[in-house]
């Protein structure tokens, strides 16, 4: 029987949201994770992994709407809350917890691997 790693989870403050302009995305690095932040219409932040997992396009350049991600390179479309792909086969995103705090700075949550200290 085999365990998967243990993983730790930090949070991290990227600062203000007015960064971010609504109905756009920017990319923040996360340690060394790039991702993706967007800020939709109604004011509501989504966090993916950056690049594009069919041809590595830039997403926080993709059109938003409706709770979709459209990929700038080749249009494939993604659901911003899962990940999921919409209508093409290709890999799910990979998604992170984000949320406002109380100073209205965003704060994006990862889990990283454990690294077994020996």
């Amino acid at each position: 029987m085999t365990s998967s790693p243990a993983k730790t989870t930090s949070t991290v403050d990227l600062g203000p949201v007015d960064q971010i302009p609504v109905g756009e995305g920017r990319v923040f690095m996360v340690g060394r994770i790039p991702v993706a932040i967007f800020r939709d219409r109604d004011d509501n932040l989504f966090a993916t992994q950056s690049l594009c997992p069919h041809k590595g396009g830039p997403l926080a350049d993709g059109i938003t709407g409706d709770g979709q991600l459209q990929c700038p390179l080749h249009s494939f479309k993604f659901e911003l809350t899962t990940g999921n792909p919409i209508g093409n086969d290709c890999k799910s995103l990979k998604t992170y917890a984000v949320d406002v705090n109380g100073e209205n700075n965003i704060e994006i949550t990862i889990e990283r691997p454990r690294r077994n200290v020996t």
